[in-house]
């Protein structure tokens, strides 16, 4: 029997991370249209209010209801601003495993908010959802991703050679594809203890540990 993921949302002491809405789009087409998040993921360039919309509407309640996945939006507690995206996807309920991935918006970096949304997550994953292990790919040459599964406690496991695909924006608006190597991180339960404390000394905040 698959399981499925709950309806639910986690907050820290500065975040809350909910179930995307329809309000939503427009903020996350402007986020989604950013140079980096074009240049590190596969989202389409542009990217329109309408592929924010059936992903809002259509992709992510089925990731949920199948068990594949969960997508989150990533909010500011005081301004309810949205800041970032959470994904999770290949989820394995039989090994209890599933992929983190995390997208923060061009007006919302150098806070620390990807690293205080990924732990919050992956607490409650572990905590709540009693997953036994998470993964994280990074691409070669995306320092800032790479510092912030650092950061989380994650451990690098090694490389996957030429396995992603990049995209350079050229001066005429157009995207050209990169091959580069994808860099396999894991974090499992045992690999959080003490990371909270750590973080909480670095960046300003202090607590992961309450959803709801």
């Amino acid at each position: 029997m698959t399981s499925t993921f709950p309806n639910i949302s986690i907050s820290t002491e500065r975040l809350v991370l909910r179930p995307l809405d329809e309000d939503d789009i427009p903020a996350l087409t402007e986020m989604m249209n950013d140079e980096q998040v074009g240049s590190w993921t596969d989202v389409p360039q542009p990217y329109t209010e309408a592929r924010a919309r059936r992903w809002i509407t259509e992709y992510a309640p089925d990731e949920r209801t199948s068990g594949r996945g969960l997508d989150l939006a990533v909010t500011e507690f005081l301004t309810q601003r949205l800041v970032g995206i959470v994904q999770l996807t290949k989820t394995d309920w039989h090994i209890r495993s599933t992929e983190l991935s995390y997208i923060i918006a061009p007006w919302a970096r150098g806070e620390g908010y990807a690293s205080e949304a990924a732990l919050a997550t992956a607490q409650w994953l572990f905590g709540d959802q009693k997953l036994e292990r998470i993964e994280l790919r990074t691409a070669a040459d995306n320092t800032a991703s790479q510092q912030v599964a650092q950061k989380i406690g994650c451990i690098s496991e090694g490389v996957l050679r030429g396995a992603c695909i990049a995209h350079v924006h050229g001066d005429d608006g157009t995207w050209t594809d990169v091959r580069t190597d994808f860099i396999v991180w894991s974090l499992l339960p045992e690999d959080l203890e003490g990371t909270a404390e750590q973080l909480e000394d670095v960046d300003g905040f202090t607590s992961f540990a309450d959803w709801n």
